[in-house]
């Protein structure tokens, strides 16, 4: 198999947002760090130190390249073939992906929208070890891209890297304009668009977006942590498997937690694993509060609450994973009923709340996964009261196509 090649300087900012989509995505690629290159060797391939360039197997070089660009180029970026659906399902996480497979194989005219990479959150995931049917372990992004297999198998559409700036609701339908000008019409829906990692809101954290700081698990970033102190904001099973994965490559790995034990958030497994890496320490108490460095992330400042102390540590890699928003904003302006953090209410949570009663007009009651809106459902991390995990946000997913089918049996 031909791989892409694609060139560029290890700590720059294009780079990572590239070779975390390629990693998330499965793609295979070799990485060429073009510091180690003769003048002569830069000039022919458009002074890559400047801006990353990626090498395709059919000999199209593109300098400076775009995700949307490299997707088109492997044959990604597609339109609606039809002008209705009988389900969309936006967000292409566990959820979505589970919602995918069983709709399309149950005969729903399905597509799957997807703003970034397929596999959400869980697609950032260096190795999930308790999911059923993996004994030995399987990446995210490995299981993302065999869930993707099998809902194409099935004939789902799938739309990558398309946002939508407005969904309504009417004629018993969801309408969605996209940013690119498409238009999506279909009979219902389910929203699987997950969560997203949230900021520390320091002065400095936008200055070193990609610079040093990165959101997420980043296993794109492991090759080059080799040797280094690096640092994981988090004690959820997302921030313990990074510091698993990564101390196979760093020199040490330090989590950042602000309570006094991990056994609140952390699974079992994980604990028991950290506390067995030699290479792996756990700052309990511990803030992160302030950012250094010139261009890039030299230095952090942590404090501890518990002691009152604060210090500096020398480190260009700072990874956060702590929990942030759900990705809802679209439904602002919908009767979709949200709670204060954005998360989506659904069956008997929608019972007692007075924007419900004013715009559910069926004589039924919502089914367990319906929101306010008939027809349209929510599964996975989005959900209000959902439980964060892999195989529960797969079981909502096919959950959530049974009360579809049993919606579109009654239209």
């Amino acid at each position: 198999m031909i791989k892409l090649r694609l060139y560029g300087k290890a700590d720059s900012s294009e780079i990572y947002p590239i070779r975390d989509f390629l990693k998330r995505s499965v793609v295979d690629f070799d990485w060429f760090d073009v510091t180690q290159y003769s003048p002569q060797e830069k000039t022919t391939l458009d002074n890559p130190e400047n801006h990353p360039v990626i090498a395709f197997p059919d000999g199209k070089v593109i300098l400076n390249p775009s995700i949307e660009q490299i997707a088109c180029e492997l044959g990604w970026i597609t339109q609606p073939k039809y002008e209705e659906y009988d389900l969309s399902i936006y967000g292409a996480g566990p959820a979505g992906l589970s919602a995918a497979v069983y709709a399309a194989s149950e005969g729903l005219k399905t597509i799957l929208i997807e703003r970034e990479a397929i596999g959400g959150q869980a697609g950032t995931s260096s190795m999930i070890e308790n999911y059923l049917g993996f004994p030995e372990g399987i990446s995210g992004a490995n299981l993302a891209e065999r869930a993707r297999q099998q809902a194409l198998k099935f004939g789902v559409e799938i739309l990558l890297l398309k946002e939508g700036v407005k969904a309504t609701f009417y004629d018993s339908k969801i309408h969605v304009d996209f940013a690119s000008g498409e238009k999506l019409v279909a009979k219902s829906n389910i929203c699987a668009t997950g969560v997203e990692y949230a900021r520390l809101n320091l002065p400095d954290e936008t200055r070193f977006f990609h610079k040093g700081v990165y959101y997420g698990a980043g296993a794109s970033e492991a090759f080059f942590c080799q040797d280094k102190d690096l640092y994981i904001i988090g004690g959820g099973n997302s921030a313990g498997q990074a510091a698993v994965y990564f101390s196979g490559f760093a020199k040490r790995v330090f989590m950042v937690i602000r309570k006094g034990n991990l056994a609140e958030t952390l699974s079992e497994y994980l604990i028991q694993r950290i506390a067995t890496i030699k290479n792996i320490f756990v700052l309990y108490f511990s803030e992160v509060t302030a950012l250094e460095g010139d261009h890039y992330l030299q230095r952090i400042k942590i404090v501890n609450t518990q002691e009152g102390t604060e210090a500096w540590h020398d480190t260009s890699k700072l990874f956060i994973c702590i929990g942030g928003k759900p990705n809802t904003d679209w439904a602002a302006e919908t009767a979709i009923c949200r709670d204060k953090n954005g998360y989506l209410y659904t069956g008997s949570d929608l019972a007692n709340l007075d924007p419900f009663k004013m715009c559910w007009e069926l004589d039924r009651a919502p089914y367990h996964l319906e929101t306010s809106v008939p027809g349209s459902f929510a599964a996975g991390d989005v959900r209000f009261g959902s439980v964060k995990r892999v195989a529960s946000a797969v079981g909502e997913g096919a959950m959530a196509v049974t009360q579809v089918h049993q919606y579109l049996s009654k239209l």
